[in-house]
C-alpha cells in the first residue's frame, strides 16, 4: 500500500499532466493549427517551406521533430499531413527517420504517462474495443504490439494507451513501435518527397508519384492479406 503522501503526489502529477494535455490541445486549435495541417495548406506554402528548410536546415529539422512529437503525444489529428510534410522537406530517407523517431518518442510519452498516472482509472473505464486490444497483449505482448503497429487495425492513439495497462515492458513497447511504424512512415515520406517535386498537373502521373501511391495502396491492403492468412480455410480446424 502506498503512503498517503505518495498518493497525494501522484494526484497532483495527474492534474499537471492533464492540464498540460488540455492546454496543448487548446493552443493548437486557438492558433488555427487545424487549418495548417491540411493538404491544401501544405501545397499552398510548399515553396516557402522548402526555401526556409534550405536556408535553416538544422533549425527546421529540430522544429519538425518537436512538432511531430507534440502531435503524437497530444493525439492531434493530421499525422498523415505531417508525415507528407516530413518527406516534402527532408526527403524520403531523412523524412522516414524523423517520422519514426518523433512518433516513437511521442507514443512513449503517452505510454509512460498513462502507465504511471492513469492506469488504475483507465482499466476501470476501458470500453469493449480497448478490452479486446488488452487481451491480445496478455497473450503475446511483443508480437501483438508489432502487429498493431504494422497493420493499422486500431487508431494510433489507442495503441499508444492500451499497452500501458498491460504487463508489456517499456523497452518492448519502444522497440515494437519503432519497428512497426517504419513501413507506413516510409510510404508517406516517399509520397511527400514526390509531391515536393510536382510543379505542374502533368507531373501528377510521374513514375515516382505512381510508385509512391502504389506503395500506399499496398499498405492499405495489408490488413486484408493478414486477415486471410489468419482465417482458417474451409474445412480446416484452427
Amino acid at each position: 500500500m502506498s503512503a498517503p503522501g505518495e498518493d497525494k503526489g501522484a494526484g497532483w502529477a495527474r492534474w499537471v499532466v492533464l492540464a498540460a494535455f488540455v492546454a496543448g490541445l487548446a493552443a493548437f486549435f486557438a492558433l488555427g493549427g487545424q487549418r495548417w495541417l491540411t493538404l491544401d495548406a501544405l501545397r499552398e506554402h510548399r515553396d516557402e517551406l522548402l526555401a526556409y528548410t534550405r536556408a535553416h536546415y538544422a533549425r527546421t529539422l529540430l522544429l519538425a521533430f518537436a512538432a511531430y512529437v507534440a502531435a503524437a503525444a497530444l493525439s492531434i489529428p493530421g499525422a498523415a499531413v505531417l508525415s507528407l510534410g516530413m518527406g516534402l522537406l527532408f526527403g524520403r530517407w531523412v523524412g522516414t527517420a524523423l517520422i519514426v523517431g518523433a512518433a516513437t518518442v511521442g507514443a512513449t510519452l503517452v505510454f509512460l504517462a498513462a502507465r504511471h498516472l492513469f492506469a488504475d482509472a483507465a482499466r476501470r473505464r476501458l470500453g469493449e474495443r480497448g478490452r479486446r486490444v488488452a487481451e491480445g497483449f496478455e497473450r503475446n505482448a511483443a508480437s501483438y504490439l508489432l502487429f498493431l503497429r504494422l497493420v493499422p487495425v486500431f487508431p494510433f492513439w489507442l495503441v499508444n494507451l492500451i499497452p500501458a495497462f498491460t504487463p508489456v515492458r517499456t523497452r518492448t513497447y519502444v522497440a515494437a513501435t519503432a519497428i512497426g511504424i517504419v513501413p507506413g512512415s516510409f510510404v508517406f515520406a516517399n509520397l511527400g518527397e514526390s509531391l515536393g517535386r510536382i510543379r505542374s498537373p502533368d507531373q501528377l502521373l510521374s513514375p515516382e508519384v505512381l510508385v509512391a501511391l502504389g506503395l500506399l495502396g499496398v499498405l492499405a491492403l495489408v490488413p486484408v492479406a493478414i486477415r486471410k492468412i489468419r482465417t482458417p480455410k474451409h474445412g480446416e480446424v484452427s
